[in-house]
């Protein structure tokens, strides 16, 4: 019977300990968003295209995809997703692909922590969502249509409309 105890007791331990670290990890993934979330907006003098194209105002909604050469995710369900959102919409949506070894310093301003990560841009090229790993075409579609509303709602500020 003190067998059985012992086991149950270790059972109920390690089932605490998991629980724990799933939650620290959780609260530290949050931690890092919200500094992604917080970070400043695109530097206009970066040679990417994306910030030339935010200065003239081709696309109100931008998505920087990092990835890099050998992540299969990226490749096989990140880039067809992606490809769907710009098809969905076309002159609203401007896709840019990061290789995130080979950029530093765009992977430690978004708080890049695997890849495949998208975030998603307003016209100013301040940080609207971010998604650490795969995101699907609807979840895409959703923070980008956010993002288009946000953006209609202050141009029609803007306007006086």
């Amino acid at each position: 019977m003190s067998d059985l105890l012992l086991r149950i007791g270790i059972l109920v331990l390690v089932g605490l300990l998991t629980i724990g670290i799933v939650w620290c990890g959780r609260r530290y993934v949050e931690w890092r968003r919200s500094f992604a979330l917080a970070a400043l907006p695109a530097n206009p003098v970066d040679s990417l295209t994306l910030f030339a194209q935010q200065r003239t105002g081709t696309a109100p909604v931008h998505i920087l995809a990092f990835s890099s050469d050998d992540c299969r995710q990226c490749h096989q369900f990140q880039e067809p997703a992606l490809r769907r959102v710009s098809e969905a919409r076309p002159h609203s949506v401007s896709v840019e692909e990061i290789d995130a070894p080979s950029s530093p310093e765009l992977t430690e301003r978004y708080q890049v922590l695997t890849v495949p990560t998208t975030v998603i841009l307003d016209a100013a090229g301040r940080v609207q969502a971010i998604n650490y790993g795969f995101a699907n075409t609807q979840r895409l579609l959703e923070q980008v249509d956010s993002t288009l509303a946000a953006h209609l709602a202050t141009a029609s500020m803007a306007t006086g409309a």
